[in-house]
C-alpha cells in the first residue's frame, strides 16, 4: 500500500497486493465508496495468482481531499498515474459503476495509447451517459441527480445509509435478504470520502457523455449488469456499451441488483476470471 502523486500534486491512496511479475487485475471503485468494495475480487485473484492492485479516488477513501478535478478526466488522469508509478503493463482494467466510467476513460484515453492494457471490464457501469439527452433520449432526467445532490447536501450521513439500505443492492425488494453488515461497509467506505468530492462526481458520473471513449476500447471487453439495477438501468447502459464497444461480450444477469459484485461476488468472481484467462 501506498500514494502516487497525480500531475495536480494529489496524494492518491493505492494498494498492491501479490506477486509483481504477474499479470495485474486493476480495480475501479463506484461512487462514493473506495478500493475496499473490491475486497471479495482482490482477495479471489489474489488466490488465483495475480497481481492485484486498486486505489481510491482523488477525495474518496484514504486519498487526497483535494478541491478540484473532481470530473472524468482527472479520475482518468489519476488511474494512469497509479498505472505510471507501478509500470502495470497487459493489465486487466475491471470498474463498477462510476468506476466503469473510469475504467472507459483511463483505457480510451491512456491505458490503450501507452500499450498497458490487455481487456477491460465493466460491471453496472455508467457509459456512455446517465443523463437524458437528445441522443440518448431513454436516459434519466437531471431531477433525479439534483435529488441526489440536494439528499446529501442536506444530510450526507442519512442519505448514504438510505441508498445502501434500499435500491444499491436491491434490499427494497418485497423478500429481500438484507445484510446489515454490508449496509454498514458501504455507509463506512462513504463517510470515509469529502462531500464536495462526492457532490461534484454525481456531475461526472451523469453527464459524461463517453461515447467516443467507448468506441476507441480496441481491446477485448466484457459488459456485466443485472436487470433489477435500480442505479444504472441496463437497458441504458450495459445495453448500449455493448453495442458502442467494437470488442465486447454483454451478460444480463436476472434479478441482480447494482450492487452485484458484493452480494453476488460468488458468481461474479468466476466469471470474471473466465474472462481473464479466456
Amino acid at each position: 500500500m501506498g500514494f502516487v502523486s497525480t500531475q495536480d500534486g494529489t496524494q492518491i491512496f493505492y494498494k498492491d497486493w501479490g506477486p509483481k511479475d504477474a499479470q495485474p487485475i486493476v480495480f475501479h471503485h463506484g461512487w462514493p465508496l473506495s478500493s475496499d468494495d473490491w475486497d471479495a475480487q482482490m482477495l479471489f485473484f489474489l488466490a488465483n495468482g495475480y497481481r492485484v492492485v486498486a486505489h481510491d479516488r482523488r477525495g474518496h477513501g484514504r486519498s487526497e481531499q483535494v478541491s478540484e478535478g473532481h470530473d472524468m478526466a482527472h479520475y482518468a488522469a489519476d488511474a494512469a498515474a497509479v498505472a505510471e508509478h507501478l509500470d502495470l503493463r497487459n493489465a486487466v482494467h475491471i470498474g463498477h459503476s462510476t468506476g466503469g466510467g473510469e475504467v472507459a476513460a483511463y483505457v480510451a484515453r491512456h491505458g490503450i495509447p501507452q500499450g498497458r492494457v490487455a481487456k477491460a471490464v465493466l460491471v453496472s457501469a455508467v457509459p456512455p451517459i446517465m443523463l437524458k439527452t437528445d441522443r440518448y433520449p431513454g436516459g434519466l432526467p437531471v431531477e433525479v441527480f439534483d435529488g441526489f445532490r440536494a439528499g446529501l447536501a442536506a444530510n450526507r450521513a442519512s442519505f448514504f445509509r438510505e441508498v445502501a439500505a434500499g435500491p444499491f443492492y436491491g434490499f427494497n425488494r418485497p423478500g429481500a435478504k438484507v445484510d446489515e453488515a454490508v449496509i454498514d461497509n458501504w455507509w463506512r467506505q462513504g463517510i470515509m470520502g469529502s462531500a464536495k468530492a462526492h457532490y461534484e462526481g454525481i456531475k461526472a458520473f451523469s453527464e459524461t457523455d463517453q461515447t467516443d471513449d467507448l468506441k476507441a476500447i480496441s481491446v477485448p471487453a466484457l459488459v456485466l449488469h443485472g436487470d433489477d439495477d435500480q442505479v444504472v438501468p441496463y437497458q441504458n447502459a450495459g445495453v448500449l456499451q455493448a453495442e458502442i464497444l467494437p470488442n465486447a461480450t454483454l451478460k444480463v444477469y436476472p434479478g441482480f441488483s447494482h450492487g452485484m459484485l458484493t452480494v453476488n461476488a460468488d458468481v461474479l468472481n468466476a466469471d470474471l476470471l473466465a474472462f481473464v484467462e479466456a
